[in-house]
């Protein structure tokens, strides 16, 4: 079989991302989606994204790790995904596509920037030492005084392994304070198993972990990522986070084939 791929990035984070209208594409076979997101022997991906039919919104998305598993929410794939379904003409400037956790509703303007709404969060699990919560993807956040010496992989791992999570595991963030409206961060994802150059969902929990905990006060938080820069804006009411937008660039990289 001859499969048509296209390639995006959202600040680092990068995508297979092929379209799945025709349901030509096994989704069952694992080995073929870890395949084609190796770095060496694939096209190379943090992930693989199927672009799909719906009969109730514009488009369907469905994400896979780059370990051949399907996972849970993806915010840099989502607003890549956006990027992708206006190249193909399905959509305008607007749009509202379903996800494995919900509803989404997206904005694109003309320079590439996608502003994305995520799910509400009605729970932040605050501790001493990290704060636990799910912008639908589960995220441990936590304050690193050394985050450029950090040896991610490692720390990540030894947390996402740890007898916190269990056997699902969590994504891991680390965290530093660069202003009272600004953070950097570093993060270690579970399904990639290392760091990646950026987390969407990763970054929406340290916006919200750090207003939840007062280490800000404002509601719309810059985030420094090792690939650029994203920002995210919500409402916080009634206890509840809402209006959470994830707002950055999504770009397309290159187009081609691969026999499967």
């Amino acid at each position: 079989m001859q499969l048509t791929f296209y390639k995006y990035q959202g600040t680092g984070n990068d995508f297979v991302m092929i379209d799945n209208r025709e349901r030509v594409f096994p989704k069952d076979d694992i080995a073929l989606v870890e395949k084609l997101c190796d770095r060496r022997f694939g096209i190379g991906g943090d992930g693989l994204i199927l672009l799909e039919n719906d009969t109730d919104t514009d488009f369907r998305m469905v994400y896979y790790n780059s370990d051949g598993n399907p996972s849970s929410m993806c915010g840099n794939g989502g607003r890549c995904i956006v990027a992708f379904a206006r190249s193909l003409g399905l959509i305008g400037n607007k749009t509202t596509f379903i996800a494995t956790d919900g509803l989404h509703n997206a904005t694109i303007s003309t320079d590439g920037i996608v502003s994305l709404q995520m799910k509400n969060v009605d729970t932040v699990d605050i501790n001493a030492e990290f704060v636990f919560l799910d912008t639908g993807s589960p995220h441990h956040v936590q304050m690193e005084d050394d985050l450029s010496d950090l040896n991610v992989k490692t720390a990540g791992a030894q947390i996402r392994y740890g007898d916190l999570y269990g056997k699902t595991g969590s994504n891991v963030n680390f965290v530093r304070q660069d202003n009272d409206h600004t953070f950097s961060l570093r993060t270690y994802e579970r399904g990639v198993e290392d760091e990646t150059l950026s987390c969407g969902t990763g970054a929406t929990a340290v916006a919200i972990a750090m207003h939840a905990i007062g280490k800000t006060k404002s509601e719309s938080i810059d985030l420094n990522v090792e690939g650029g820069k994203l920002q995210v804006s919500f409402r916080l009411h009634n206890n509840i986070f809402t209006d959470v937008f994830l707002i950055g660039p999504a770009e397309f990289v290159f187009k081609g084939s691969v026999e499967c």
